[in-house]
């Protein structure tokens, strides 16, 4: 009797063993790192358009050739964030005085054609803005022009052309 008891116990210490090392085997594999899945899912590469592709770089007003003149200054900093959107920065120069333009704002591809170049929108104070790119050169408009101006003092307005830069704006 007492040797069945003792093959018994040990029975019951394997049985508790096995199915321990099973419980963390199937455990571990099953186990999800919510912050790893993140830094994938963020490091994954979006497939742009050939449009987004084309329009993406610096662009600035006529003035930022004679920056070092001090003459007044527009940048634009159009960066892709979707396969057809795109990220829109506007800041005017800040090394000498105050930026007179600072505008921030996201942009969808609304279409592209041989005549107009390519075509983005966005709605800007209850107002339809355009971003149209043809020929290196970035035309800001909208339906309501005086919509714009909301983003720069001294009467100023993000209405109006700039041309691509052939290396990244200058701030300062």
């Amino acid at each position: 009797m007492i040797n069945y008891q003792r093959q018994r116990s040990l029975f019951s210490v394997a049985a508790l063993f096995f199915a321990t090392t099973a419980f963390a085997t199937v455990t571990g594999c099953s186990y999800s790192n919510d912050a790893h899945a993140e830094r994938v899912a963020k490091s994954a590469t979006v497939i742009q358009t050939p449009a987004v592709q084309k329009v993406v770089g610096d662009y600035a007003s006529s003035g930022y050739d004679k920056r070092a003149q001090g003459n007044d200054w527009v940048g634009v900093m159009v960066r892709a964030d979707d396969s057809d959107q795109i990220n829109i920065k506007v800041r005017a120069r800040s090394d000498v005085k105050k930026p007179t333009c600072h505008f921030d704002g996201q942009a969808t591809l609304m279409g592209q054609d041989k005549a107009h170049g390519v075509i983005f929108q966005t709605t800007v104070n209850d107002s339809m803005a355009f971003f149209q790119f043809k020929d290196g050169q970035l035309t800001i408009d909208s339906q309501d022009k005086y919509a714009l101006n909301q983003f720069c003092s001294g009467g100023g307005t993000l209405v109006g052309d700039y041309k691509k830069l052939s290396s990244n704006l200058e701030l300062t």
